[in-house]
Formats: C-alpha cells, sequence, structure tokens
C-alpha cells in the first residue's frame, strides 16, 4: 500500500511539473503555487523548472529562477528577495547516507538569502546557507555555507573575492518564453 501511495504521488508531481512548464502567465502560475503550498513573493518570475515535491518552497518577492533548473524542496528551500538563479542550476536538499547499509535518505533544507546570485550550472548541496549577497559563479559545486558578499566558485566551492555592491535596482522581467 505504502508503494501505491508513493507512485501516485510521483505521478502527480510528474503532472503538476508538466502543467508548470506549459507556456502559462504567472498569474495562472500563481493559482498553481497555492493549490500545492508554494509561497512566491510579488514579481516573481520562475521559468520551466522541475519541483521535487509539494509544499516546503518560500520564494521572496523579486526573484527569477531561469529554465532548467532543480529545486529539490523535499527538506525545503528558502529563497530571499531579489535572488536570480540562472538556467540549469540545481539546489538538492535530499540525498542518501554511503556508509548506510541501506542507503537511507538523509537531508537538510537549504537557505539562498537576499540579493544573491547563482550562475548557470552551478550545484548547491544539501544544508548550505547562502548568505546575502553571495556570488556562485558557473559550474561550481557548493557544499558549505557561503559568507556574505563572497563570491565562490570551483569543485568544491571556494571563495575568489568580494563582491563590492548589491543589484539593488534590478527589474524583474516576466517572459513567457526563455532559454
Amino acid at each position: 500500500m505504502k508503494r501505491l501511495k508513493l507512485q501516485v504521488f510521483f505521478i502527480l508531481l510528474y503532472c503538476f511539473n508538466c502543467v508548470h512548464s506549459m507556456v502559462l502567465p504567472m498569474f495562472l502560475k500563481r493559482i498553481l503555487y497555492m493549490i500545492v503550498n508554494y509561497h512566491v513573493g510579488a514579481n516573481t518570475s520562475i521559468q520551466n523548472i522541475k519541483f521535487f515535491h509539494f509544499g516546503k518552497l518560500r520564494i521572496g518577492k523579486n526573484s527569477i529562477v531561469n529554465s532548467g533548473v532543480y529545486l529539490d524542496n523535499r527538506r525545503g528551500i528558502t529563497i530571499g528577495d531579489h535572488v536570480v538563479i540562472a538556467h540549469n542550476s540545481k539546489i538538492y536538499t535530499l540525498g542518501h547516507d554511503i556508509n548506510d547499509d541501506v542507503f537511507v535518505t538523509k537531508g537538510k533544507p537549504v537557505v539562498l538569502e537576499d540579493y544573491v546570485i547563482v550562475f548557470a550550472n552551478a550545484l548547491i548541496m544539501p544544508g548550505v546557507i547562502l548568505k546575502k549577497g553571495a556570488v556562485v559563479l558557473p559550474g561550481a559545486v557548493v557544499s558549505k555555507d557561503v559568507e556574505e558578499m563572497s563570491v565562490v566558485g570551483g569543485n568544491p566551492a571556494k571563495e575568489v573575492k568580494k563582491r563590492q555592491y548589491l543589484h539593488v535596482n534590478k527589474q524583474t522581467k516576466h517572459y513567457w518564453f526563455s532559454l
């Protein structure tokens, strides 16, 4: 019975992701978000992305989540205001214990504070906090917290410099299509 319930859940999630990926104006997507208990702030744009769970997702105002992003919200993801997540980035909150006999799952929530920028193809691992103004360079694998205004890159991600100022006047654009 448990396997059947899990399979029904996966089918519903698959259908939700399919409907979300359709070309819908943001006001219709907001209705979908309310149905599945996502909290999405005003003037936030979410493109064709993949969700891993219902609920457990909070995104602030004036943020952008571009196409191809994976949001593994099984343990919870909080994204602040004025955040930009570039295409094909992945945020994971759950993995497996490689030292466990049955490969049990383990994870922690992920937090992206205000004014964070995550460039394309970055990986953010379970339990990471990207503090205010942090920048993750393309292709970086972030497995530890990133301090305020730090720019990190590489695998594993390491600080390469400090950010000088925040993008406080960024305008959020709502596109029906994005690449």
